[in-house]
């Protein structure tokens, strides 16, 4: 059976030196701070609301969640967004996405700060995740991916590693990560073709296409890392991802849960960039 990668052991880890840094940086009168935007009331928001909520809790990070109404305007979100930009004491904007129609995300991106930008929503970040600059903010699901890998100790150099998707939320930014880290990257998507051959080859397998237990043991080898960051609900009402975890956790060499893996690590991940921000503002 392979090994069963899960994200509790990560997300602790994380946040015992996040905890280490964030009293550091209060002995200098600095107090992190995450300011979370939701527009209206969609579950899956106040979900992942909750969990991060808790984990800054833990980490010692001060929060405010400023709830937006559903019909809210461009011109009333855009003034707010400026308001919370100018505030000294936020270091890091989450900006729950997607935001209703008619909110123009494509003009948001802009308005946002850069250097507050905890969730990669700003051009000027998604640039400096494809350029390697250590200054920019990933999206928090590939970096939790990442996070994991080195966890469990898991050799980038010089392996074939294959990213299922093509997102700028998760599929891009995730082969830039594993690049920077020397692992030779292939991106696959809806259209690519032998795709089952391409991913069998694959060292570490990244599975991030949107379509539940898609990925089966035809997908892999007796060598492969799989790290499944799919989210979905089958027609049971279950949570799964987008591999098939029964199929799949007796054919290859490690495997992440849904849920219980990735997912688990990302609201950590936005504690570390929490931290980042408040340093880089501060010129630490």
């Amino acid at each position: 059976m392979a090994k069963i990668l899960t994200g509790k052991e990560v997300a602790q880890a994380v946040t015992e030196e996040i905890k280490i840094d964030v009293e550091k940086l209060k002995e200098k009168n600095i107090n992190p701070k995450l300011t979370i935007v939701r527009v209206g009331t969609n579950p899956s928001d106040l979900s992942y609301e909750r969990g991060a909520l808790k984990r800054m809790d833990k980490c010692g990070i001060k929060t405010k969640v400023v709830e937006l109404n559903k019909e809210i305007t461009q011109y009333e979100f855009t003034e707010k967004l400026k308001q919370i930009n100018k505030d000294s004491n936020t270091h890091g904007i989450l900006i729950f996405r997607p935001l209703p129609k008619q909110l123009r995300e494509e003009e948001i991106k802009y308005i946002i700060s850069p250097e507050k930008d905890v969730d990669c929503l700003s051009p000027l970040n998604v640039g400096k995740v494809t350029e390697g600059d250590v200054t920019g903010f990933p999206p928090a699901t590939p970096l939790a991916v990442m996070e994991m890998l080195k966890y469990y100790e898991i050799d980038f150099e010089g392996k074939n590693a294959v990213v299922l998707g093509r997102s700028l939320v998760v599929g891009k930014p995730m082969a830039m990560l594993l690049l920077k880290e020397n692992s030779t990257t292939t991106i696959c998507h809806s259209r690519t073709k032998n795709l089952k051959r391409i991913c069998r080859k694959a060292d570490i397998l990244v599975a991030a296409v949107g379509r539940a237990r898609m990925v089966n043991d035809e997908y892999l080898s007796k060598d492969t890392v799989v790290m499944d960051v799919g989210i979905n609900v089958d027609d049971n009402g279950n949570m799964c991802g987008d591999v098939d975890f029964e199929l799949c956790k007796d054919k290859c060499e490690a495997i992440t849960p849904v849920p219980r893996g990735v997912g688990s690590v990302t609201t950590s991940v936005l504690a570390k960039h929490v931290v980042k921000a408040a340093k880089l503002l501060n010129n630490l």
